[in-house]
């Protein structure tokens, strides 16, 4: 075990010493610092992982205040509804949707199957991530994670829960912490994935016995599907409704919330009427849409309200449903199978083909392929990791770092 300690040491040492040397004179954490040493003291502790590895790896870390700026004034909470689509949804994110679809049919409809979440709703997620996995990130995320941890007072809390898991995701995945890149967030793959969501809801649907949410679309497409249906997808459910009002209607709206806080009767009541199956007394929360010439709103359903446990936001969960009818609507129909003959129509109604049962894929350009994952792929692990496992009886030693490139470039939304 000391011999084994000692080359890992040894070998991150060898891999600091490497770097160009202006490096060498970056701003560094202060691990005498009471909040820091307080964060080691519990993760050796709580965790049990080894001290000194824990010490050496946030010795690496670099502050980052850029990330600082950027978290003081996110893009969600400074644009009106109608700039924040313009965004997001995109001719060039429908586009590649559209490839996406293709490029990926079968673990599209792996994941849509087995988990009952719509796989336009996976492709949306995905588009507006990462555009489809293009963009995961520049940061690094032991530098994100500790920068937020440590300098960002009002998050702290939530950031150092995020750090302690991504110390136990780098012993249990044996990423290499020192050149696994993400958003500014810490956010981490196509899926963009904090790290306790990637030890929660992570799947390895490839059964490779490696959780890879950078190049493992099998992977990607069921993580994100099992993270919809673990927060309470309702299959076949509804998830927005269109509204007309009253001439003079008597609602109020409370901007951030996202409760279902009303019911389709009680807006109704008030002068916002939806055309729905929907009973009456369905809870939903009414949505401020702002658009270019004056207030509009919008219904949210259940399921709504599950996408914005993905992402807190209601102009999130806005732009994921409209980029995913937009791509569905795009899709070209399959060919016909010469083999199937074509069921009659109904009684009374006009002769046509039944419907297809699932999309078919464009004749169109193959999408750039996906960054490689930060990984020790000759290290297998558990193909799903408890969220909060029990401390091991003796200090565990974090993997050592590898010399393979970052995951990716850009920025993540």
């Amino acid at each position: 075990m000391k011999r084994c300690l000692w080359l890992v040491l040894a070998f991150a040492c060898a891999h600091a010493a490497a770097q160009p040397a202006a490096a060498t004179v970056a701003a560094r954490f202060d691990l005498d610092r009471p909040e820091i040493a307080a964060f080691v003291d519990e993760v050796v502790r709580q965790d049990g992982l080894n001290r000194r590895q824990v010490r050496h790896l946030l010795k690496e870390a670099q502050p980052q205040p850029k990330i600082i700026e950027i978290m003081s004034r996110p893009l969600e909470k400074v644009s009106p509804w109608w700039e924040y689509r313009e965004h997001f949804v995109t001719e060039e994110r429908i586009t590649d949707g559209v490839q996406f679809w293709a490029d990926h049919r079968l673990a599209l409809e792996q994941a849509a199957g087995k988990y009952q979440v719509p796989p336009e709703y996976l492709v949306a997620i995905l588009g507006i991530e990462t555009k489809y996995g293009r963009t995961t990130g520049h940061y690094r995320v032991l530098d994100a994670l500790a920068t937020l941890a440590f300098d960002y007072p009002p998050r702290q809390r939530y950031f150092k829960g995020e750090l302690e898991q991504f110390l136990l995701l780098v012993k249990e995945a044996h990423l290499d912490p020192l050149t696994a890149t993400g958003s500014y967030a810490g956010a981490m793959g196509a899926p963009q994935f904090m790290p306790s969501a990637y030890r929660r809801y992570a799947v390895d649907a490839s059964t490779d016995k490696r959780l890879d949410l950078w190049s493992d679309w099998d992977d990607i497409l069921a993580s994100v599907a099992n993270y919809l249906r673990e927060y309470g997808w309702t299959p076949g459910g509804p998830v927005l409704g269109e509204t007309r009002l009253d001439p003079d209607p008597t609602f109020q709206i409370e901007p951030h919330n996202l409760e279902l806080n009303e019911t389709v009767d009680r807006l109704g009541e008030r002068g916002v009427h939806l055309e729905t199956a929907m009973p009456p007394d369905t809870p939903v929360v009414l949505l401020s849409a702002e658009q270019r010439d004056g207030p509009a709103y919008r219904v949210g359903f259940h399921n709504f309200y599950v996408i914005t446990r993905y992402n807190n936001s209601a102009r999130y969960a806005m732009a994921v449903y409209d980029l995913a009818q937009a791509i569905r609507q795009r899709l070209p129909p399959p060919p016909a199978s010469p083999s199937a003959p074509s069921a009659p129509s109904e009684p009374g109604a006009p002769g046509a083909p039944n419907a297809p049962a699932a999309p078919g894929a464009p004749d169109v350009p193959v999408a750039p392929a996906a960054p490689s994952t930060p990984t020790t792929p000759s290290i297998p692990i558990a193909p799903a990791a408890s969220p909060t496992p029990a401390p091991s009886p003796a200090p565990a030693a974090l993997p050592p770092p590898t010399q393979s490139p970052p995951a990716a470039s850009g920025t993540a939304p």
